[in-house]
């Protein structure tokens, strides 16, 4: 796919860093920008070399949401559009039918997905913050769900997401204010798992990626990031213990735990294989 509203690189370490990439246009959300993201996500999650993905914006801004053309487009229709072909690419698709859907997918990759938040932060561009599974941002920057003051509902399950992520007090506030906050509040209330300073964002968040891609097994990784994910969906404590339980039996007998133990027993850095695609 020609990439026109993206741009991705895979460094030799395995962290993928995808720009959202119309800065003449504040990285603002298109239907292209969501198709070639669907479609880099899942070309990244296919490829057991990548251990990591990064989410930024290009220039100052993550993403100020919706396009303001194609917002008064739908406005002028009376109706919604997502603006993705009839047949879009569907990474983390099949893991299981709640996860089968729109920024949902998120939680059914392999690779983790940092979301580096380097300006403003807004509609759509939160939600799909909000589906990674873990967010830094640049001190200052401002965030806001944005919708009601567009009139509009919270987008894309951002109301059962935001609760599980700050709590029902917390998200009542983001979503029936719209108001705006910046990155310290939001790390306050558990949003985001750090704030760096503006020229120091990517440098952190470069460092706790390689952290994952290199001191943590990609296989651990994965299975680990399965298990938080079912988890949260379900209300049965007992099923994640004996999950648990049976992942640990397979797992003992792979090649990473050996590793693993080997590199604590001659106290050096371990050296996984590649990531289980």
């Amino acid at each position: 796919m020609e990439l026109k509203a993206t741009r991705c690189e895979v460094d030799d370490e395995g962290v993928a860093t995808v720009w959202l990439h119309r800065p003449h246009r504040k990285n603002a959300w298109t239907g292209r920008m969501h198709t070639e993201y669907r479609w880099l996500l899942a070309r990244l999650d296919a490829d057991p070399a990548v251990r990591v993905v990064v989410v930024t914006g290009t220039g100052d801004w993550f993403c100020v949401g919706g396009d303001s053309e194609a917002l008064a487009g739908h406005a002028e229709r009376g109706a919604y559009t997502s603006g993705l072909p009839e047949q879009p690419p569907t990474p983390g698709y099949g893991v299981r039918p709640e996860l089968d859907h729109d920024f949902a997918w998120h939680w059914g990759l392999r690779v983790p997905v940092i979301a580096a938040v380097n300006g403003p932060c807004a509609g759509v561009g939160l939600v799909l913050a909000c589906y990674c599974d873990l967010r830094f941002a640049a001190a200052g920057a401002k965030l806001t769900t944005a919708s009601p003051r567009l009139g509009l509902p919270a987008e894309y399950g951002l109301s059962w997401v935001l609760p599980r992520l700050v709590g029902v007090t917390r998200a009542a506030d983001l979503l029936l204010s719209g108001r705006v906050v910046l990155a310290e509040e939001a790390e306050a209330m558990g949003l985001l798992n750090a704030v760096a300073p503006g020229g120091e964002l990517l440098p952190t968040v470069y460092a706790y990626a390689r952290r994952l891609a290199t001191d943590v097994s990609p296989a651990a990784v994965a299975a680990t990031k399965r298990q938080l994910y079912d988890d949260v969906l379900r209300l049965d404590v007992g099923a994640a213990v004996e999950d648990a339980k049976d992942l640990l039996d397979r797992m003992v007998g792979e090649p990473d735990y050996r590793e693993g133990v080997a590199a604590l027993r001659e106290k050096r850095p371990p050296r996984f294989g590649p990531r289980p695609s």
